[in-house]
Protein backbone atom coordinates (compact mmCIF):
# COMPACT_ATOMS: atom_id res chain seq x y z
CA UNK A 1 0.00 0.00 0.00
CA UNK A 2 3.04 2.38 0.59
CA UNK A 3 3.40 2.61 -3.11
CA UNK A 4 0.08 3.76 -3.99
CA UNK A 5 -1.69 7.02 -4.64
CA UNK A 6 -4.91 7.22 -2.25
CA UNK A 7 -7.86 8.53 -3.45
CA UNK A 8 -10.79 9.51 -1.19
CA UNK A 9 -14.41 10.02 -2.90
CA UNK A 10 -15.50 12.86 -0.96
CA UNK A 11 -19.22 13.84 0.16
CA UNK A 12 -21.43 10.48 -0.63
CA UNK A 13 -24.21 13.08 -1.58
CA UNK A 14 -21.91 15.49 -4.25
CA UNK A 15 -20.38 14.23 -7.52
CA UNK A 16 -17.05 12.90 -6.13
CA UNK A 17 -17.94 9.30 -6.16
CA UNK A 18 -19.06 9.61 -9.61
CA UNK A 19 -16.32 11.63 -11.04
CA UNK A 20 -13.77 9.70 -9.57
CA UNK A 21 -15.44 6.51 -11.57
CA UNK A 22 -15.49 8.16 -14.11
CA UNK A 23 -11.70 9.22 -14.12
CA UNK A 24 -10.49 5.57 -12.87
CA UNK A 25 -12.14 4.05 -16.32
CA UNK A 26 -10.88 6.62 -19.00
CA UNK A 27 -7.20 6.82 -16.95
CA UNK A 28 -7.10 3.00 -17.03
CA UNK A 29 -4.20 2.91 -14.36
CA UNK A 30 -2.94 -1.00 -13.18
CA UNK A 31 -5.64 -1.84 -9.89
CA UNK A 32 -2.04 -2.07 -8.04
CA UNK A 33 -1.06 1.54 -7.94
CA UNK A 34 -4.19 2.33 -6.31
CA UNK A 35 -6.18 2.50 -2.70
CA UNK A 36 -9.67 4.12 -2.86
CA UNK A 37 -10.80 5.30 0.61
CA UNK A 38 -14.67 4.86 -0.08
CA UNK A 39 -17.94 2.76 0.64
CA UNK A 40 -18.38 -0.04 -1.58
CA UNK A 41 -22.48 0.69 -1.22
CA UNK A 42 -21.77 4.33 -1.51
CA UNK A 43 -19.46 3.92 -5.01
CA UNK A 44 -22.10 1.12 -6.61
CA UNK A 45 -24.57 3.69 -6.38
CA UNK A 46 -23.05 6.03 -8.46
CA UNK A 47 -21.70 3.69 -11.23
CA UNK A 48 -19.06 0.43 -11.41
CA UNK A 49 -15.73 0.83 -11.02
CA UNK A 50 -13.81 -1.57 -14.15
CA UNK A 51 -11.00 -2.97 -11.91
CA UNK A 52 -11.00 -4.84 -8.30
CA UNK A 53 -9.35 -1.77 -6.46
CA UNK A 54 -7.80 -1.78 -3.11
CA UNK A 55 -11.14 -0.05 -1.20
CA UNK A 56 -10.50 0.61 2.58
CA UNK A 57 -14.09 1.13 4.19
CA UNK A 58 -15.50 3.81 5.58
CA UNK A 59 -18.78 3.04 7.49
CA UNK A 60 -21.67 5.29 5.92
CA UNK A 61 -25.24 3.77 7.51
CA UNK A 62 -27.09 6.50 6.07
CA UNK A 63 -28.70 6.24 2.89
CA UNK A 64 -27.13 7.74 -0.53
CA UNK A 65 -28.96 10.72 -0.96
CA UNK A 66 -27.86 13.16 -4.01
CA UNK A 67 -27.63 16.94 -3.30
CA UNK A 68 -28.71 16.30 0.76
CA UNK A 69 -26.58 17.91 2.82
CA UNK A 70 -26.03 15.73 5.69
CA UNK A 71 -24.17 15.38 9.25
CA UNK A 72 -23.59 11.79 8.29
CA UNK A 73 -22.41 12.49 4.86
CA UNK A 74 -19.84 15.36 6.69
CA UNK A 75 -18.49 12.39 9.26
CA UNK A 76 -17.75 9.94 6.47
CA UNK A 77 -15.64 12.80 4.82
CA UNK A 78 -13.90 13.62 7.35
CA UNK A 79 -13.12 9.82 8.45
CA UNK A 80 -11.80 9.26 4.76
CA UNK A 81 -9.71 12.11 4.57
CA UNK A 82 -8.17 11.67 8.10
CA UNK A 83 -7.69 7.40 7.13
CA UNK A 84 -5.61 9.12 3.93
CA UNK A 85 -3.70 10.95 6.37
CA UNK A 86 -2.77 7.69 8.57
CA UNK A 87 -1.78 5.83 5.79
CA UNK A 88 -0.18 7.84 3.45
CA UNK A 89 3.91 7.63 4.39
CA UNK A 90 5.22 10.18 1.88
CA UNK A 91 3.05 9.34 -1.00
CA UNK A 92 0.53 11.13 -2.79
CA UNK A 93 -3.05 11.98 -2.32
CA UNK A 94 -5.99 12.63 -4.78
CA UNK A 95 -9.20 13.67 -2.69
CA UNK A 96 -12.79 14.50 -4.56
CA UNK A 97 -14.79 17.43 -2.97
CA UNK A 98 -16.03 17.45 0.50
CA UNK A 99 -18.46 20.38 1.25
CA UNK A 100 -17.67 22.65 4.56
CA UNK A 101 -21.18 22.82 5.86
CA UNK A 102 -21.38 19.00 5.87
CA UNK A 103 -17.70 18.96 7.68
CA UNK A 104 -19.55 21.69 10.18
CA UNK A 105 -22.63 19.41 10.46
CA UNK A 106 -20.77 16.38 11.89
CA UNK A 107 -19.25 19.13 14.45
CA UNK A 108 -15.54 19.51 12.52
CA UNK A 109 -14.93 22.92 12.28
CA UNK A 110 -12.69 22.63 9.34
CA UNK A 111 -12.53 25.29 6.54
CA UNK A 112 -11.43 22.79 4.13
CA UNK A 113 -9.66 19.49 3.33
CA UNK A 114 -6.30 22.02 3.37
CA UNK A 115 -6.51 22.55 6.96
CA UNK A 116 -7.46 18.61 8.36
CA UNK A 117 -4.05 17.68 6.45
CA UNK A 118 -2.83 20.63 8.57
CA UNK A 119 -3.94 19.35 11.36
CA UNK A 120 -3.03 15.65 11.07
CA UNK A 121 -0.06 15.45 9.05
CA UNK A 122 2.66 18.55 9.60
CA UNK A 123 5.50 18.18 11.46
CA UNK A 124 6.46 20.66 13.67
CA UNK A 125 7.81 24.06 11.47
CA UNK A 126 5.31 22.66 8.85
CA UNK A 127 2.52 24.60 6.93
CA UNK A 128 0.00 23.29 4.58
CA UNK A 129 -0.06 25.83 1.53
CA UNK A 130 -2.67 25.87 -1.34
CA UNK A 131 -1.05 25.81 -4.62
CA UNK A 132 -3.40 25.87 -7.67
CA UNK A 133 -2.14 24.17 -10.95
CA UNK A 134 -2.89 24.25 -14.83
CA UNK A 135 -0.12 23.09 -16.67
CA UNK A 136 2.59 25.78 -16.08
CA UNK A 137 0.11 28.48 -15.14
CA UNK A 138 0.67 28.23 -11.05
CA UNK A 139 -1.06 30.10 -8.24
CA UNK A 140 -0.23 30.35 -4.51
CA UNK A 141 -2.56 31.59 -2.17
CA UNK A 142 -1.32 34.06 1.01
CA UNK A 143 -4.74 33.52 2.56
CA UNK A 144 -6.80 30.90 2.14
CA UNK A 145 -10.73 30.01 2.70
CA UNK A 146 -11.96 33.69 5.41
CA UNK A 147 -14.47 36.39 4.53
CA UNK A 148 -12.79 39.18 2.42
CA UNK A 149 -13.27 41.45 5.57
CA UNK A 150 -10.96 39.62 7.73
CA UNK A 151 -7.89 39.56 5.42
CA UNK A 152 -5.16 40.18 7.26
CA UNK A 153 -1.39 39.94 5.42
CA UNK A 154 2.14 40.26 7.17
CA UNK A 155 5.72 40.29 6.46
CA UNK A 156 6.50 37.12 8.24
CA UNK A 157 3.54 35.55 7.12
CA UNK A 158 4.33 36.45 3.71
CA UNK A 159 8.24 35.58 3.78
CA UNK A 160 7.42 32.26 5.03
CA UNK A 161 4.59 30.96 2.48
CA UNK A 162 7.14 32.24 -0.15
CA UNK A 163 10.43 30.61 1.24
CA UNK A 164 8.23 27.28 1.37
CA UNK A 165 7.23 27.89 -2.39
CA UNK A 166 10.77 28.30 -3.32
CA UNK A 167 11.45 25.00 -1.23
CA UNK A 168 8.64 23.05 -2.76
CA UNK A 169 9.80 24.78 -6.52
CA UNK A 170 13.95 23.19 -6.18
CA UNK A 171 13.26 19.72 -4.29
CA UNK A 172 9.68 18.72 -5.73
CA UNK A 173 9.37 20.81 -9.20
CA UNK A 174 13.42 20.75 -9.94
CA UNK A 175 12.80 24.58 -10.82
CA UNK A 176 16.48 25.61 -9.40
CA UNK A 177 15.16 29.71 -9.91
CA UNK A 178 11.75 30.12 -10.01
CA UNK A 179 10.70 33.55 -11.11
CA UNK A 180 7.69 34.48 -8.74
CA UNK A 181 5.64 37.38 -9.34
CA UNK A 182 3.56 38.71 -6.72
CA UNK A 183 -0.19 40.53 -6.61
CA UNK A 184 -0.23 44.16 -4.97
CA UNK A 185 -3.11 43.69 -2.31
CA UNK A 186 -4.80 46.83 -3.30
CA UNK A 187 -6.11 48.57 -6.76
CA UNK A 188 -3.61 49.16 -8.76
CA UNK A 189 -1.09 47.68 -5.83
CA UNK A 190 -2.23 50.91 -3.39
CA UNK A 191 -1.00 53.85 -6.15
CA UNK A 192 1.65 54.62 -4.07
CA UNK A 193 -0.36 54.67 -0.60
CA UNK A 194 -3.22 56.04 -1.97
CA UNK A 195 -5.55 53.38 -2.46
CA UNK A 196 -3.85 51.96 0.59
CA UNK A 197 -0.61 51.43 2.31
CA UNK A 198 -0.09 47.12 2.50
CA UNK A 199 2.29 47.29 -0.49
CA UNK A 200 4.32 49.84 0.86
CA UNK A 201 3.66 48.48 4.76
CA UNK A 202 3.81 44.47 4.10
CA UNK A 203 4.69 43.59 0.57
CA UNK A 204 7.41 45.64 -0.17
CA UNK A 205 9.68 44.88 2.73
CA UNK A 206 9.01 41.07 2.44
CA UNK A 207 10.09 41.48 -1.05
CA UNK A 208 13.35 43.32 0.45
CA UNK A 209 13.98 40.32 2.94
CA UNK A 210 13.26 37.37 -0.04
CA UNK A 211 15.59 38.82 -2.82
CA UNK A 212 18.94 39.46 -0.22
CA UNK A 213 17.60 35.84 0.16
CA UNK A 214 18.55 35.09 -3.38
CA UNK A 215 14.73 34.52 -4.49
CA UNK A 216 13.54 36.01 -7.78
CA UNK A 217 10.44 38.20 -7.07
CA UNK A 218 8.51 40.78 -8.47
CA UNK A 219 7.37 44.23 -6.27
CA UNK A 220 3.94 43.89 -5.97
CA UNK A 221 1.81 44.75 -9.07
CA UNK A 222 -1.53 45.69 -10.07
CA UNK A 223 -3.76 42.05 -10.49
CA UNK A 224 -6.19 43.12 -12.75
CA UNK A 225 -3.52 43.18 -15.67
CA UNK A 226 -0.54 40.58 -13.76
CA UNK A 227 -2.66 37.57 -15.32
CA UNK A 228 -2.07 38.91 -18.59
CA UNK A 229 1.14 37.99 -18.58
CA UNK A 230 1.13 34.65 -16.27
CA UNK A 231 3.74 32.82 -18.58
CA UNK A 232 6.49 34.66 -17.84
CA UNK A 233 6.52 33.23 -14.43
CA UNK A 234 6.99 30.01 -12.67
CA UNK A 235 3.77 31.29 -10.12
CA UNK A 236 1.93 33.89 -9.42
CA UNK A 237 1.03 34.93 -5.64
CA UNK A 238 -2.06 36.02 -5.12
CA UNK A 239 -3.24 37.53 -1.39
CA UNK A 240 -6.29 35.93 -1.20
CA UNK A 241 -8.91 33.17 -2.76
CA UNK A 242 -10.37 34.92 -5.12
CA UNK A 243 -7.88 37.35 -6.02
CA UNK A 244 -5.72 34.31 -7.71
CA UNK A 245 -8.54 31.70 -8.42
CA UNK A 246 -10.61 33.85 -10.33
CA UNK A 247 -7.88 34.60 -13.41
CA UNK A 248 -6.43 30.47 -13.38
CA UNK A 249 -9.95 29.11 -13.17
CA UNK A 250 -11.43 30.99 -15.81
CA UNK A 251 -8.46 30.44 -17.97
CA UNK A 252 -8.10 26.60 -17.38
CA UNK A 253 -11.65 25.99 -16.01
CA UNK A 254 -12.18 22.46 -15.13
CA UNK A 255 -8.37 21.34 -15.60
CA UNK A 256 -7.19 23.86 -12.63
CA UNK A 257 -6.21 21.30 -9.83
CA UNK A 258 -5.74 21.88 -6.31
CA UNK A 259 -2.63 21.52 -4.65
CA UNK A 260 -1.33 21.30 -1.15
CA UNK A 261 2.23 21.67 -0.74
CA UNK A 262 4.24 22.19 2.52
CA UNK A 263 3.92 18.69 4.14
CA UNK A 264 5.74 15.30 3.42
CA UNK A 265 3.05 14.00 1.05
CA UNK A 266 1.69 15.82 -1.74
CA UNK A 267 -1.96 16.18 -1.87
CA UNK A 268 -4.18 17.33 -5.24
CA UNK A 269 -8.05 17.74 -6.01
CA UNK A 270 -10.04 18.82 -8.59
CA UNK A 271 -10.71 22.10 -8.67
CA UNK A 272 -14.85 22.54 -8.25
CA UNK A 273 -16.93 21.39 -5.29
CA UNK A 274 -19.39 18.60 -4.74
CA UNK A 275 -21.91 20.28 -7.02
CA UNK A 276 -25.01 18.97 -5.45
CA UNK A 277 -26.88 20.61 -7.97
CA UNK A 278 -26.18 17.60 -10.34
CA UNK A 279 -25.59 15.15 -7.94
CA UNK A 280 -26.70 11.52 -9.03
CA UNK A 281 -27.57 12.63 -12.70
CA UNK A 282 -24.38 11.16 -14.11
CA UNK A 283 -23.71 14.55 -15.72
CA UNK A 284 -20.61 15.22 -13.98
CA UNK A 285 -17.47 16.05 -15.88
CA UNK A 286 -14.52 14.07 -14.74
CA UNK A 287 -12.00 16.24 -16.27
CA UNK A 288 -10.70 17.77 -12.95
CA UNK A 289 -10.82 14.59 -11.41
CA UNK A 290 -8.37 13.02 -13.99
CA UNK A 291 -6.33 15.69 -13.94
CA UNK A 292 -6.01 15.51 -10.37
CA UNK A 293 -4.74 12.03 -10.55
CA UNK A 294 -2.44 13.07 -13.60
CA UNK A 295 -0.74 15.70 -11.41
CA UNK A 296 0.04 12.94 -8.92
CA UNK A 297 1.70 10.86 -10.95
CA UNK A 298 3.37 13.49 -12.49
Amino acid sequence: MNKKIIITTGDPNGIGPEVTIKALRKLDLPKEDLVLISNRRVLNFYGNLDKDYEIIEIPFESNVNPGFLSKESGEFCFQSLKKACEIADKKAIVTAPVAKSALHKAGYRYNGQTEILQEYMAHPGQFAEMLFIAGNFRVLLLTRHCALKDIVISKDMVVEKVVNLQKFFVEKLRITNPKFALCGFNPHAGEDGILGNEEKEVLHPAVVFLRSAGIDITEPLPADTLFINYNKYDCIIANYHDQGLIPIKTIAGAKTVNMTIGLDVIRTSPGHGTAFDIAGKDLADETGMIEAIKTVIK
